[in-house]
């Protein structure tokens, strides 16, 4: 299991008239988290895209707990449990403090510039091996 966790501050842009950070921010802030995610493991998004590797999002889930609030300072906690194939699965949890405010998860497909499916560049899956992630 690897883990990133990335700081989120909400902004007043992000909120709705009922005062809670509108649900589609959620998925911005998983992308965010993700990109991170990538920048710590040293495989950076752009890299990867450089190299002919695209990561499009084949489905996402979300799981509302608790409203975020303008201002409010939160944690997204992006966890990948197992080593990439063809797909990579991402987990995110949104923390505000102690209190789990959100759950979700994404799953990608590894696709040349065509749109093909191909697996993931080697040096990604050794990155993985290397930070722990199982089989």
């Amino acid at each position: 299991m690897i883990q990133n966790k990335t700081p989120i501050r909400v902004r007043y842009v992000e909120t709705d008239a009922m005062g809670f950070a509108h649900h589609a921010n959620y998925l911005a802030w998983f992308e965010l988290a993700r990109i991170e995610f990538m920048d710590a493991l040293n495989m950076p998004y752009k890299e990867m895209e450089k190299e002919g590797y695209l990561l499009p999002v084949l489905g996402a889930n979300l799981k509302y707990k608790k409203p975020a609030h303008f201002d409010d300072q939160l944690i997204v906690i992006c966890t990948a449990r197992e080593k990439p194939k063809i797909r990579l699965k991402m987990a995110y949890e949104v923390f505000r403090g102690e209190t789990l405010i959100a759950t979700g998860s994404t799953e990608h497909a590894f696709m040349n510039p065509e749109g093909m499916p191909i697996r993931p560049p080697k040096k990604f899956v050794d990155l993985f091996a290397q930070n722990g992630a199982n089989e």
